[in-house]
């Protein structure tokens, strides 16, 4: 368990590092985001988690991300092939249906792994998956209803998260039992 929080870890570290070489370098990273439907935005789905427009957008991914890659290595198997399915979905989904915007953050996977949480914990109905949706749920229920609403100005990517958010519930249900023939073994 203690090897899975270093790797929480060395993530975040890589973001923080990667914003402050964006910070100090005169080429902007952030053009590495992604952008719908252009074919120059599809390294964007892998890219994008890691580009942040600033230092406080950095700083509020990284807080949520840190609670719930711990909530997910303390209840899952698999926990970084879930993070990673879970960030290609929402992804590759903005991708396909978002706005046309250059979107950077992790936010989409930040919303991603609360809709994996929540939705793989009452689809086992075991108990710590169960009470970690509940803990979830109580901790981001509120920025899960706002995050996911078109406003809050053209910066706010509603849509990065409203596909994450899509993106983690529908990797929890092709990785439950629910899923049938269909299920994606973690």
């Amino acid at each position: 368990m203690q090897k899975e929080f270093y790797r929480i870890g060395v993530l975040l570290l890589s973001l923080w590092l990667i914003r402050i070489v964006d910070a100090t370098i005169p080429y902007d990273l952030t053009d590495l985001g992604l952008q719908p439907r252009h074919w120059s935005g599809l390294l964007g789905i892998v890219t994008m988690p890691f580009l942040h427009g600033s230092f406080g957008h950095l700083f509020s991914n990284t807080m949520s991300l840190g609670i719930l890659l711990g909530l997910l290595v303390s209840s899952q198997k698999s926990p970084w092939l879930l993070v990673t399915m879970t960030s290609l979905a929402g992804a590759s989904l903005l991708w396909l249906v978002g706005r046309d915007a250059n979107h950077v953050g992790a936010s989409g996977v930040v919303f991603g792994l609360i809709g994996l949480l929540i939705v793989s914990g009452f689809l086992r109905r075991r108990l710590v998956p169960v009470g970690v949706a509940i803990v979830v749920g109580i901790l981001f229920g509120g920025t899960l209803l706002s995050g996911v609403l078109p406003g809050g100005g053209a910066e706010v990517s509603w849509d990065g998260h409203l596909c994450g958010l899509i993106g983690g519930s529908a990797v929890a249900f092709f990785t439950s039992g629910e899923a049938g023939r269909y299920r994606i073994k973690t």
